[in-house]
């Protein structure tokens, strides 16, 4: 039994091998040479929070990080000023919550590949209702100085009630913490105004999001569901996207 059990082993990990080769060749066949795969973070978010995602083997990656806003700059503006940072023909842009807002205004100044949408949202339709009241009566405005110096506030704003409360993690992944950037940020996001989106837009959401609640998101074919996914699963489930994105992405 035992030995049988190993055979079937070997030929599952065989299998496996061969298949994540062929997934490389199959990438290098159609570029010739490593497509550009660029990585923006979400809100206040250091490109650190893709410290585990390791897919140089397929891409050539570049972490993004946020740039300063001008004062009362649209998301549109901001965007073609991102794009400059962009120097790969034909990328794939991937963006994590904000960020995700981010890559498909991006996608509207620049030819891309494809676009990926981690944990964030295609549609203004998708936000939740907290947002949409926020925009209409304009509460988070209101937000006090004090709250978005606060890390655990800051984090658990940006993050999700599933990060773990520790102040080290907080200081590693959320460089930006400048007050007229977070409030910048947060205006955008709330007064976000997509409601038509690209089809083809490659989502992956986790269903225990809290941050942006899997029941209102718009499900489409592109669409990837981690069950136990929480709004923070690019830190969580890293195994999951260094397996799955080469196949998502050829």
């Amino acid at each position: 039994m035992n030995n049988k059990g190993g055979y079937f082993y070997l030929i599952l990990s065989n299998g496996v091998q061969r298949y994540n080769i062929f997934v490389k060749q199959n990438i290098m066949k159609k570029h010739n040479e490593k497509r550009g795969l660029y990585l923006m973070p979400g809100m206040a978010a250091s490109p650190r929070i893709f410290e585990f995602i390791n897919l140089s083997e397929f891409f050539d990656v570049v972490c993004l990080s946020w740039i300063t806003p001008e004062a009362g700059e649209p998301i549109a503006h901001f965007a073609k000023r991102m794009c400059e940072r962009i120097q790969h023909e034909d990328p794939i842009l991937l963006g994590v919550s904000f960020g995700g807002v981010l890559v498909q205004e991006m996608a509207k100044h620049i030819g891309c590949y494809k676009v990926v949408v981690v944990s964030s949202v295609k549609s203004s339709k998708e936000l939740p209702l907290s947002m949409i009241l926020s925009k209409k009566t304009n509460a988070h405005k209101l937000l006090p100085t004090q709250w978005v110096k606060n890390l655990e506030s800051l984090a658990l704003f940006v993050f999700g009630s599933s990060i773990e409360r520790k102040v080290d993690l907080y200081q590693k992944y959320l460089s930006e913490r400048d007050p007229k950037y977070l409030k910048w940020a947060i205006h955008t996001l709330v007064n976000w105004d997509q409601e038509v989106f690209d089809p083809e837009v490659i989502h992956i959401h986790g269903e225990k999001d809290t941050m942006f609640p899997f029941k209102n998101i718009i499900k489409t074919p592109y669409l990837h569901s981690l069950p136990e996914g929480a709004h923070a699963m690019i830190l969580a489930k890293h195994q999951w996207f260094n397996t799955e994105l080469p196949k998502l992405l050829v």
